[in-house]
């Protein structure tokens, strides 16, 4: 199995060339990064693919990748869900944490490259984004799942959905403060947001089932900050055994033996947040047989069948793993965006993998 310990102060540059370089290689000429050569793309994940390009240097092309949002941005402030070689793919609806979204990334963009110009170039994207989103927002806080294009808003909401969106708030805000811009309805919108997630789950849910089966449900909370310190790791411990595969990584939903890569680096992150550094290390490190020769990662991995599913190398998965290895040596100074700075340098946080014999 290979294995790649990235650790504090410690990025391979050279082993994860080929990771941006394909990310690059599939972006088409309008700034678009469709999935894979030849499919769709939706605005959430290309916006964690540009994030992927910003780390690995390649700003030309992450700035493109937000120039395209920014050219596509519907009059009302949103995206449709999907696209796919310049032309609307799925156009049935817009999704808010696919909208919210660029908050995150044009603000990853700025922390790395401290390009206040890009940020001002880019503010009325957000703004118009992020009055998108909020128009969605429910009684107790929540933000409703999407807008139907025919059937309007609908009134359900989505545990990871709410949980991004959460940290794209944060972001806005940063970008708000950065620019000397007043929004305090977004604040006050990101207060009543966490107090739903935290203190309401009827809230989510309701007009289908759960979606608890899900990783990330339960690590997404985390990941975002609306759960924190000795909470947060308490959190990740409870159901650490029922998501986690030793020596493989994180399943995308604990009733089917499939580890997924995407999902996997993002609980990287999320142990970050808990303050769980050498846990995370560790998971990196299961990632990277995973890793096809030109840097490219696969989706997932069937393990009783010892099946690489489906075949594709998903350019979002590669923008996953950069985040996390950059989160995880602080490689540029954007790591921090999904890291608790605090909770990473004790470096004396118990294993994860060890927790049952620690309470037994």
């Amino acid at each position: 199995m290979t294995q790649v310990y990235v650790s504090m102060g410690f990025f391979p540059d050279e082993y994860f060339t080929g990771t941006v370089d394909y990310i690059a290689r599939v972006q088409q000429n309008d700034g678009d990064i469709p999935w894979y050569p030849g499919g769709p793309m939706d605005p959430w994940d290309h916006v964690e693919s540009a994030m992927g390009l910003t780390i690995g240097g390649r700003l030309d092309e992450a700035k493109q990748a937000y120039y395209w949002l920014k050219q596509k941005q519907l009059p009302n402030g949103s995206w449709f869900a999907a696209y796919k070689n310049g032309e609307i793919e799925d156009g049935t609806r817009a999704e808010s944490n696919f909208v919210a979204y660029v908050a995150t990334g044009v603000w990853h963009y700025h922390l790395v490259t401290g390009d206040t110009e890009f940020l001002q170039t880019m503010w009325t994207t957000v703004v118009s984004a992020m009055e998108f989103v909020l128009r969605l927002q429910g009684d107790h806080g929540q933000i409703y799942w999407c807008e139907d294009t025919e059937l309007g808003i609908r009134e359900d909401s989505l545990i990871t959905g709410c949980s991004s969106i959460y940290k794209s708030l944060e972001c806005a805000l940063n970008i708000a403060t950065t620019l000397e811009e007043e929004v305090p309805h977004w604040a006050l919108a990101r207060t009543k947001l966490g107090n739903a997630i935290a203190r309401h789950p009827e809230c989510f849910d309701r007009t289908w089932d759960s979606k608890s089966r899900f990783s990330m449900d339960w690590f997404y909370p985390v990941l975002t900050n609306v759960i924190t310190g000795m909470p947060a790791r308490n959190h990740l411990r409870s159901r650490w055994q029922e998501f986690v595969v030793n020596d493989l990584g994180c399943v995308c939903v604990n009733d089917e033996p499939w580890v997924t890569v995407a999902e996997s680096c993002e609980l990287v992150m999320a142990l970050l947040t808990a303050g769980e550094y050498q846990s995370a290390v560790q998971l990196f490190s299961w990632l990277h047989q995973f890793r096809d020769d030109d840097g490219a990662y696969w989706t997932g991995y069937v393990h009783p069948d010892k099946l690489l599913w489906p075949e594709e190398r998903p350019t979002w998965t590669a923008g996953a793993v950069m985040l996390a290895a950059d989160a995880l040596s602080n490689k540029t100074s954007g790591a921090h965006l999904f890291r608790n700075e605090m909770a990473v340098t004790g470096g004396s946080a118990v294993m994860l993998s060890n927790f049952d014999k620690e309470s037994s």
